[in-house]
């Protein structure tokens, strides 16, 4: 057999075993890898590269070699899963770097950091102040993760006692100007609903390049034609509107209706739906 063709050969198997591997290893973003990780891949790749090349000639050697790399590492990520204790050998425990406010500086040079390191992964944090910093932890991984002082914390409904409206993630249901029925059945919606939003925003199907949906029924499009402006969804403004002008309506009728039992009709009604509207108001505007 030709030396080149026995390469392209190996080759091709080696790609399809090693992406086997990738994906029995699990979704491990390479920056967020240990660095018991980051050398079980690293060891991985030099040896199916190794032996794709024919620099490991025996191609079942190479096979025993990429086998031990994967099975070992797999049963550890087993057990790791069922013991904090091989968990912690094999991947490190987290480090404290700030607590109760104050920079452990003895934590800071087991763990190999100096003071202007941390002050940058605090910056990646959005963090220019130590004094902000009630508890900061260095991950295994080597993320910096931060807990604000609770004045320093940014505000949030919850904080205020707001009530908003529930969201859910928003689907997709355009891209490429195809349409994504996956996404429009999540939603509990149709072609149809699709085709009059469409028309309403006077845009073609194919023009569209992303269209989403968000949980309360707005529909947001990007289009390949960047010089179309399209105006910004406003279906819960429309709806408390709408609810407002009745509202009003109703009491401009028990101001103008002569008998009081049609007065007292709309003006009760009137207050039932003011009553409504400060419900509504968190859920409709914020």
């Amino acid at each position: 057999m030709p030396e080149s063709l026995e390469i392209l050969l190996r080759s091709l198997a080696l790609f399809l075993l090693v992406f086997l591997v990738v994906r029995l290893m699990g979704k491990k973003h390479p920056a967020k890898m240990t660095p018991f990780t980051f050398v079980v891949y690293s060891v991985v790749a030099v040896i199916a590269a190794l032996t794709a090349l024919k620099v490991i000639e025996n191609f079942i050697l190479g096979l025993l070699a990429l086998a031990v790399w994967t099975l070992i590492p797999l049963a550890l990520d087993y057990l790791a899963a069922r013991s904090k204790v091989v968990h912690d050998l094999l991947h490190g425990k987290e480090t404290v770097l700030i607590k109760q406010g104050k920079i452990m500086e003895d934590n800071l040079k087991q763990a190999r950091l100096t003071a202007e390191e941390l002050l940058r992964d605090l910056r990646v944090k959005d963090v220019f102040n130590v004094a902000d910093v009630e508890f900061a932890v260095l991950e295994a991984t080597g993320d910096v993760n931060v807990l604000l002082k609770s004045d320093k914390k940014p505000i949030t409904p919850h904080h205020m006692e707001w009530k908003v409206l529930p969201r859910t993630e928003p689907q997709t249901v355009i891209m490429d100007g195809n349409i994504i029925n996956e996404g429009l059945t999540n939603m509990g919606l149709n072609h149809r609903w699709l085709e009059e939003e469409l028309e309403k925003a006077g845009v073609a199907l194919e023009n569209v390049f992303v269209g989403q949906v968000d949980s309360s029924g707005e529909m947001y499009l990007d289009l390949f034609d960047d010089a179309v402006q399209l105006p910004q969804p406003k279906v819960r403004e429309l709806l408390y509107g709408g609810l407002e002008k009745a509202q009003a309506d109703l009491t401009k009728y028990a101001l103008e209706v002569e008998g009081e039992e049609a007065k007292n009709m709309y003006a009760g009604n009137a207050e039932k739906l003011n009553q409504l509207l400060q419900k509504l108001r968190p859920f409709l505007l914020r």
